[in-house]
């Protein structure tokens, strides 16, 4: 019987699978607010256009708050390795240029459920564009500049 291969990117047990839905959610290092500055966050915003122009996935919904973002995202020509490296790797790139200094940006890993049924997309996305809301952030969806929805 062979084994699954060994990685420190694979959690025990996850797949990916092309056109299945995901939300992710991955967090900065330290929980650094790093996304307080949304300039800083318009650049992971780049990066998750970056991956619908290269055909790997389409975001559905996403939010990125000070130290953290959840993505729905439905995966095309990539695995979920594939995406995040492709992410925080073009992230961590982009945002430590502006920045002009060396820093860890992300957390290793990140948490990914897969979604099963088509009456819980909606739910999700509700759920990552409320997040400002319930973090105290803003008092309305509009007010808060880091986030979209298709259906929107």
């Amino acid at each position: 019987m062979s084994e699954l291969p060994r990685s420190s990117h694979l959690r025990r047990g996850r797949y990916s699978e092309t056109d299945r839905i995901y939300l992710i959610t991955s967090v900065t290092h330290n929980r650094q607010p790093i996304f307080s500055d949304w300039e800083l966050g318009r650049l992971l915003v780049d990066e998750f256009r970056g991956v619908r122009r290269e055909g790997m996935a389409d975001s559905l919904a996403w939010v990125i708050m000070p130290d953290h973002f959840h993505w729905l995202v439905e995966l095309k020509s990539s695995q979920l390795p594939q995406l995040m490296r492709r992410v925080k790797s073009g992230s961590a790139l982009s945002i430590t240029r502006a920045k002009k200094e060396q820093f860890k940006l992300w957390q290793k890993g990140y948490h990914d459920r897969a979604i099963r049924e088509e009456n819980d997309i909606l739910p999700a996305a509700r759920y990552i564009i409320a997040n400002p809301l319930r973090a105290g952030l803003v008092n309305r969806y509009g007010d808060y500049p880091l986030w979209d929805a298709i259906w929107l």
